[in-house]
């Protein structure tokens, strides 16, 4: 008999002002969702801003979460924002050439596609790297500033638009084995 623990794996729509960690004196945190027993013993992978909506995956397998997060795997992960200022070509070679965000060394290239492009602009961008605040400072960097943000996808993994803010599931078989 294994006394290996079960894997768990659940599709989290992290809302907007709560931070995503284990616990906060200062904040409610993503954990605060589930009940005792799956706060005991799952774990966010990866962050998102205390501002920032969208996909968390919430599980107990620390290699899987260690192979998403690993800067060498190259995990795409989708973003949806609304942007203060117009975004033009100028901002996707920019984006695509890797912009210095003040860490000495520039981003990896990531992928800018304008939706709407105006005063308040509305983008999707493909990023690889998950470095602090990366999707706001790489709008910074080109004198632009992130208003709303939203992580749609993570690696094969889709946010369900089915989910509402602060709800949850578990994946599905298929999507397992697609991030395994």
């Amino acid at each position: 008999m294994s006394n290996e623990m079960e894997k768990k794996y659940i599709m989290f729509h992290k809302p907007s002002g709560c931070v995503t960690a284990k616990s906060d004196d200062k904040h409610k945190t993503v954990m605060e969702y589930f009940d005792e027993e799956l706060q005991e013993i799952l774990h966010p992978v990866g962050r998102l801003d205390k501002d920032t909506e969208g996909l968390l995956l919430i599980t107990n397998d620390g290699e899987l979460a260690h192979r998403l997060l690993s800067p060498k795997k190259h995990v795409d992960k989708l973003y949806y924002a609304k942007v203060e200022g117009i975004v033009g070509m100028e901002d996707i070679d920019a984006f695509a050439k890797g912009l210095d965000i003040g860490e000495g060394e520039h981003t990896k290239p990531a992928k800018l596609i304008v939706l709407k492009s105006d005063v308040i602009s509305e983008i999707e961008l493909t990023i690889q790297e998950g470095k602090f605040h990366q999707v706001k400072r790489m709008f910074e960097a080109v004198g632009k500033k992130v208003i709303y943000l939203k992580r749609l996808e993570m690696g094969t993994l889709k946010l369900d638009e089915g989910l509402a803010l602060g709800e949850y599931r578990p994946l599905t078989q298929k999507e397992i084995e697609e991030l395994c």
